[in-house]
């Protein structure tokens, strides 16, 4: 026996049914609005190429942490998932038994914002009016196989029936960005553009930290061995990648620290980096290079993202057999106000630079982020990240930050993510619950209903393209 799968049309709204009126009215003004994704980790090479996707689980189990650490928590190995090693051993290639491995194994996404998104993907991408469970596996997985194999289920045909208006991938300085030229020089017009992710030349803890830097000058044409060659390297790159349509920056540093040496002290300091640095060394750099690129976003205006505070890989075993992103990065407590005290400082009161930050640490909504947006004009607040990234999360984060620093200190929503399927579902889950809080406020005459109108289109659409500069 098979059960249906339903998406209710009045998914996440109120339960009370006159909020539940208004939270429908407000919806109906802004669910079709075209998707801006402003920043993500899509692959740009599905955009230049435009081939095939390969199979239903080389696209929705094998690259999606999300999908694959529920999973493994329930010591389901990833080895039998296909997740690639670091040694190349080994690991399940037959894709069929890896999805009927999902489908058993599926009840355990029920109440995760995965099971949402997933059940979209199923029900809207590709037709599918039965829930997975085993004895639908294959029926999935040759229904979406098949479409896979059509052109309407290429990148391009469905970034366009997507609606997305753009979409901004995220890649390392080193990267030669070919696959963003591909797409500039093709005759397709959608707009795939870059983002500026130095971390790999920036946290002298990443591996291969010195040879990066050195690659990072050659590139530029720059001499790294002084301080002002590594900075003017950073000038090249912040270039090359507006030319590919960068409009924005991305740290993802283990805290939102930040200093501002003078030039003698920072001198020093990179050289120190750049041999064999102490763990407060590492962290004094990459707190000074947050305000250099401060400096850099106010020159070129660039938008600065601050992604902080994640212990990533925190499983040492999975990350020796399988590598980083597999699901084992951990939120760990944030701190804001003291750690930017030195670059607000210096570019806190300058509206030439606009710095989103981003947190897992819901506690510092009310208590450090919301206070802080609310007064700096240099300051906006990133939506609910990664593991808040849910209906709960989206909730809590309008509850503890709207009264300080009101819907206009925000930005709008961002998918962060590589799962290119779910990118609708998340955006629809956004607009969805932005759409409850602010009936709730309607309902509560807290709010004018015409007022409640524009703020759901400024944060379905509007504010995102203000804040990136889109």
């Amino acid at each position: 026996m098979t059960h249906p799968l339903r998406l209710h049309p009045d998914r996440l709204f109120p339960s009370d049914g006159r909020t539940r009126d208004i939270a429908r009215a407000l919806h109906a003004g802004v669910k079709d609005l075209p998707i801006v994704s402003p920043h993500g980790h899509t692959d740009p090479a599905w955009f230049a190429k435009d081939e095939a996707f390969s199979n239903p689980a080389s696209l929705l189990i094998v690259p999606d942490h999300y999908v694959f650490r529920m999973l493994y928590s329930q010591g389901v190995p990833l080895d039998a998932l296909g997740v690639p090693t670091v040694d190349g051993s080994t690991t399940e290639a037959d894709p069929r038994k890896i999805w009927r491995i999902f489908a058993e194994n599926y009840p355990l996404f029920r109440g995760t914002p995965s099971r949402m998104w997933l059940d979209w993907v199923f029900a809207e991408a590709f037709g599918i009016d039965v829930r997975l469970e085993p004895a639908t596996a294959d029926l999935y997985y040759d229904t979406i196989d098949a479409a896979l194999k059509t052109p309407a289920f290429r990148p391009r045909a469905l970034f366009d029936r997507f609606g997305i208006e753009l979409i901004a991938t995220t890649e390392s300085p080193l990267d030669p960005l070919e696959h963003h030229a591909a797409i500039r020089a093709s005759d397709w017009n959608g707009r795939v553009v870059t983002a500026y992710r130095p971390d790999p030349v920036v946290d002298p803890e990443t591996p291969g930290f010195a040879a990066n830097v050195r690659r990072f000058g050659e590139t530029a044409n720059e001499d790294v061995g002084s301080y002002a060659g590594y900075l003017a390297a950073h000038r090249f790159h912040r270039a090359r990648f507006r030319d590919a349509g960068a409009t924005s920056t991305d740290h993802g540093h283990p805290s939102a620290a930040t200093a501002d040496l003078t030039p003698s002290e920072a001198e020093a300091l990179y050289a120190r980096v750049m041999a064999q640095p102490t763990a407060a060394e590492s962290e004094l750099f990459r707190a000074q290079m947050l305000t250099e690129m401060a400096a850099m976003s106010v020159e070129d205006g660039m938008v600065m993202q601050l992604h902080p505070a994640v212990s990533r890989s925190h499983n040492a075993s999975v990350l020796a057999r399988f590598g980083r992103d597999k699901g084992g990065d951990i939120p760990l407590p944030g701190e804001f106000v003291r750690a930017l005290k030195p670059l607000l400082d210096r570019f806190g009161n300058n509206p030439a630079l606009t710095l989103i930050l981003f947190t897992l640490d819901e506690d510092t909504y009310s208590r450090e982020l919301a206070p802080l947006a609310g007064h700096y004009p240099s300051l906006r607040l990133g939506p609910p990240w990664w593991f808040h990234d849910s209906p709960e999360g989206m909730r809590r984060f309008r509850e503890r930050a709207t009264e300080a620093a009101g819907f206009y200190n925000t930005v709008g929503f961002n998918d962060d993510t590589r799962a290119f399927l779910s990118i609708p579902a998340r955006h629809d889950v956004a607009r969805r619950m932005d759409c409850a809080f602010l009936a709730k406020l309607v309902a509560e005459h807290r709010l004018e209903e015409d007022e409640a109108h524009e703020v759901a289109r400024a944060l379905a659409y509007d504010l995102v393209k203000q804040a990136y500069r889109l």
